[in-house]
């Protein structure tokens, strides 16, 4: 069976987030995103972000709740079972607080603008990502996972419902004062104040704090819990290349040889989960998302080129075939994420028993697997195995006496008797918005993936993807608009549209020399410069200023995605 076929079959058994739900459906209910879509059934009164939800809080004089997450976030799927499906937290709500709901793939204008606001006030933030406003948007108090009840010194979220609510009635100046002083601090920390260049020093400096952050034993930077950090990895490449300071190259190629080795990649089927919840690569934290896929594959290549070593031409093909099997639209557009959880637990869909194994793969063949991929009958994750080799396969070939190529043959025929078995289990479910940014990023991937390792099929890919958002995300004034889903485009481009795309776009031209490609880039370069310039102090804002409604416009200094 090929992998489109696998691919196919398997979409069937996949988790939805679009089920029918029972009891009567809120404001969401239009709405197309997956995200809102989920809590659409909510006893909520959700609104999505809108004029109305707003003017309303100010006719009734009641704070706003706001409450930003994405589809296959664990802990926004964690805390709406907990409390935004339960009756007696949604009264609370909708009683004292007009409530919004915003997906933050579909608007990181607005996540950008209140996770500065939440760092600002409780120096941390994540998803989801929850706020209390004024009713004309400025925030007061923020948080992310709130359990419903007061768990192990996290106040619930209950009681913080109620105290707010009482403190607007009973104090709302002090809130309102609040409120300025926050919106004070992230006005001035947004300030460009200074127009110094950046020289050779200041990549020093990076390096050396890389480098003094390094873990040594198994690659990656600081301890748990582990993300994937592939604009690091290709900065010191790219350090390595003017330096010769072989360390660079070094603690590159630890951390991709234990990523590529860890839990943290999905060994059967290819890709890379979110992150790592300890500092092996061990144990993930199961959702896969389109950009890490992207990036990922992108360091890979490059220390490929650097270092010729097979391995990482592998990773990189792993990654490839995972996008185009499961997460490629028929129109060739590619998908943002797949959720961690399936049939209401995470991880369920990627772990294995050795019974399982064997029962697959025969004796022989299935004890030699077990042993490569560490996987035991005590496990380890929850009683199962996350797949994952604890050595090298070299290295394994010469203790167990095997010769690496035949080992190589055998290991790939197993892991697609293995994808076969697995394919038949529920899947997690896949947000199917098609995201300009992290198109562009994938498609710059494939093109520039496919010069190097001389595979055509990734330049096709590429060129689809492309074409599926020239002619259906540029609109005929030559703007880009943010993402595609359910046969509707929606949400002006941001800059991460406009600088990923053109990215892509670039890299494409380099791979096909189709003049069409540098052409288009030129031109949405061009729209870019024209909205999203500052012509006063320098930079690029995230929004353009005609489409900016927020207290601050941030600027965009540091790489998008």
């Amino acid at each position: 069976m090929s992998a489109k076929e696998i691919g196919n079959k398997s979409n069937i058994l996949r988790s939805e987030s679009r089920v029918p739900k029972k009891g009567k459906p809120n404001h969401l209910i239009q709405e197309k995103s997956p995200y809102l879509q989920q809590h659409a059934y909510n006893p909520v009164d959700w609104y999505p972000w809108c004029e109305e939800a707003f003017q309303k809080a100010l006719r009734e004089n009641k704070p706003v709740f706001l409450s930003i997450g994405y589809s296959t976030c664990h802990w926004c799927h964690v805390m709406e079972h907990e409390s935004f499906e339960d009756e007696e937290v949604a009264k609370i709500l909708n009683e004292n607080f007009v409530s919004i709901k915003v997906d933050r793939e579909e608007r990181p204008d607005i996540d950008s603008v209140y996770m500065s606001a939440c760092q600002a006030l409780i120096g941390s933030g994540g998803w989801p990502l929850n706020l209390f406003l004024t009713p004309d948007g400025k925030p007061f108090y923020a948080g992310t996972y709130f359990p419903k009840a007061e768990r192990i010194g996290n106040p619930g979220f209950s009681n913080i419902l109620k105290k707010i609510s009482n403190l607007w009635k009973e104090n709302k100046e002090s809130i309102l004062a609040s409120s300025e002083q926050v919106m004070k601090f992230l006005q001035d920390t947004t300030e460009i104040t200074s127009g110094q260049l950046l020289t050779a020093e200041t990549l020093r400096r990076a390096y050396e704090q890389l480098r003094d952050s390094f873990d040594i034993l198994y690659g990656g930077f600081g301890s748990s819990p582990k993300f994937p950090t592939p604009h690091h990895y290709t900065f010191l490449l790219r350090y390595w290349k003017r330096t010769k300071d072989p360390n660079a190259l070094e603690m590159v190629g630890k951390t991709l040889e234990r990523m590529g080795m860890g839990g943290i990649y999905d060994q059967l089927g290819g890709g890379f989960h979110r992150y790592s919840t300890d500092e092996y690569w061990l144990v993930p934290h199961f959702e896969k998302m389109l950009y890490d896929q992207a990036l990922m594959s992108m360091a890979y290549i490059e220390i490929f080129q650097s270092t010729g070593n097979r391995f990482n031409a592998d990773m990189t093909r792993g990654i490839f075939d995972y996008v185009l099997r499961d997460l490629t639209s028929p129109e060739g557009g590619f998908y943002s994420a797949e959720d961690a959880d399936s049939e209401g637990m995470e991880g369920k869909f990627y772990v294995w028993t050795p019974d399982e194994i064997i029962k697959t793969l025969g004796g022989n063949e299935g004890k030699i697997f077990c042993d490569y991929y560490d996987v035991s009958k005590e496990g380890n994750f929850e009683d199962k195995n996350i797949l994952h080799a604890d050595k090298p396969l070299d290295a394994f070939c010469k203790l167990e006496g095997l010769k690496p190529e035949e080992f190589r043959k055998m290991l790939k025929k197993s892991k697609e008797k293995l994808l076969v078995v697995r394919e038949k289990r529920v899947r997690p479910h896949r947000d199917d918005k098609i995201i300009t940014s992290w198109n562009g990023l994938m498609i710059a991937a494939l093109a520039e993936g496919a010069q190097a390792l001389g595979e055509p099929q990734y330049v096709i890919a590429a060129k689809r993807a492309a074409d599926f958002i020239i002619n259906n995300l540029r609109q005929k004034d030559g703007t880009l608009m943010r993402r595609y889903c359910g046969g509707e485009v929606s949400n002006n481009g941001f800059l991460d549209d406009y600088a990923n795309f053109v990215w892509g776009l670039l890299n494409l031209y380099e791979a096909t020399f189709e003049v069409k490609y540098i052409k288009t880039a030129i031109e949405i370069n061009e729209k870019m410069i024209e909205y999203f310039w500052d012509e006063k102090a320098g930079g690029f804002f995230f929004v353009p200023e005609i489409f900016n409604h927020f207290f601050i416009n941030l600027y965009c200094c540091f790489n998008v995605f």
